[in-house]
C-alpha cells in the first residue's frame, strides 16, 4: 500500500543474531537448552510450592506467580528465536509482531510483582509475628491482580500507540523479537506526543515500581538495624538476598535498554541485553529463589525421597 513516497510495511524481517549457518545451529542448541531449563526449573518450583504445606506462605505465593510469568514470558519469545535459527524465512507478520509487542505486558507485570514482593519482605522483617496475618491471602491475591492489570493496561496503551504509527521504507528489525527501540527506528511519523507516551510508560512501569522497591528496602534496612544481635540481622538480610538479586538483574537490564534516548540506541550491542531479560532471566529466577532458600531445598529433598522410596 502506497502512502506518499513511501511503501507501508505489512511484514517485518527479524534479523536475529547472525546469518552464519554454523553459528545459528550453535545458538539453536544454546537457546533450546536454556528454554528447557527455564520450563523445568519454573514448573518444579511451582509444583513444590503447591504440594508442600510449609511453602504455603505469602512469600512463596509471589514466587510461584513469578515462575508462572517467567514460563509464559519465555514461551512468547524463545520458540520464535528457535524457528529463526533453523529457518531461512525470518519474516513475522504485522499482527504477529503486534502480538509479540503486546506481550511486553508480562514484563511490565513482573516489574509490579517485584515491587509487591519487596513490600512482602518488609512486612516479614518489620513484624514477623504478625506477618502471615498482615499479608492475608486476600491482600496477596489483590497485589498480584493489580500487577497483571497494571502491566496489561500499559501494554495495551503502548501497543495501540505504536502500531498506529506508519512503518515505511525498511522492514528489517535488527533484533530477535519485535521490541520498542528497533520498531521506533522504522517509523516515519513518531511524534512528540508518542515520545511523551513512552516517557509516561517508562515512569509508570519502571520508575514507579523502582521507587516502591527502594522505599521498601530503606524501611527494611531501618528494621534490620533495630535488631540487636548480629546473627538476627544476618538472618533478616538473607531473607531479602534472593529478591534483591532478582531486582538488580531485571531492572538493571531493562533500564539499560529503555531509559536512554532513541538516538543513543545501538541495535547490535543491546541485543545481548535484550536476550538476557527475555530468555536468560526466566531461567535464572528458579535458581535465585531455590539455591539460597532452605525451605525450598528441603521441599525438593522430600519430593525426591518420596519419588525414590520403594
Amino acid at each position: 500500500m502506497e502512502q506518499g513516497n513511501h511503501t507501508t510495511v505489512t511484514t517485518f524481517i527479524l534479523v536475529g543474531f547472525t546469518t552464519d549457518p554454523e553459528l545459528q545451529l550453535l545458538l539453536f542448541a544454546l537457546f533450546i537448552i536454556i528454554y528447557a531449563m527455564t520450563l523445568a526449573g519454573n514448573i518444579i518450583l511451582i509444583a513444590l510450592i503447591c504440594i508442600s504445606s510449609h511453602l504455603h506462605m505469602p512469600m512463596y505465593f509471589f514466587i510461584g506467580n513469578l515462575s508462572f510469568l517467567d514460563i509464559w514470558y519465555s514461551s512468547v519469545y524463545t520458540p520464535k528465536i528457535l524457528e529463526n535459527c533453523m529457518s531461512e524465512d525470518k519474516s513475522i507478520s504485522f499482527a504477529g509482531c503486534a502480538a509479540q509487542f503486546f506481550s511486553a505486558g508480562l514484563a511490565y507485570t513482573e516489574c509490579y510483582l517485584l515491587a509487591a514482593m519487596a513490600y512482602d519482605r518488609y512486612m516479614a522483617i518489620s513484624d514477623p509475628l504478625l506477618y502471615v496475618f498482615a499479608m492475608s491471602r486476600k491482600l496477596c491475591v489483590g497485589l498480584v491482580a493489580v500487577s497483571y492489570l497494571s502491566g496489561f493496561v500499559n501494554a495495551t496503551i503502548i501497543t495501540i500507540n505504536t502500531f498506529t504509527l506508519t512503518f515505511c521504507g525498511s522492514n528489517i528489525i535488527d533484533d530477535f523479537f519485535c521490541d520498542l527501540p528497533p520498531l521506533v527506528k522504522l517509523s516515519c511519523d513518531a511524534t512528540d506526543n508518542y515520545q511523551a507516551v513512552l516517557y509516561f510508560l517508562l515512569a509508570s512501569n519502571v520508575i514507579t515500581p523502582s521507587l516502591l522497591i527502594l522505599a521498601s528496602y530503606i524501611s527494611i534496612l531501618a528494621a534490620i538495624l533495630k535488631i540487636r544481635s548480629s546473627e538476627g540481622r544476618l538472618k533478616a538480610f538473607s531473607t531479602c538476598a534472593s529478591h534483591l538479586t532478582a531486582v538488580t538483574l531485571y531492572y538493571g537490564s531493562i533500564l539499560f535498554i529503555y531509559s536512554r534516548p532513541s538516538s543513543s540506541y545501538t541495535l547490535k550491542h543491546d541485543k545481548v541485553v535484550s536476550v538476557f531479560y527475555t530468555v536468560v532471566f526466566p531461567m535464572l529466577n528458579p535458581l535465585i529463589y531455590s539455591l539460597r532458600n532452605k525451605d525450598v531445598k528441603d521441599a525438593l529433598g522430600k519430593l525426591i525421597k518420596r519419588g525414590t522410596a520403594p
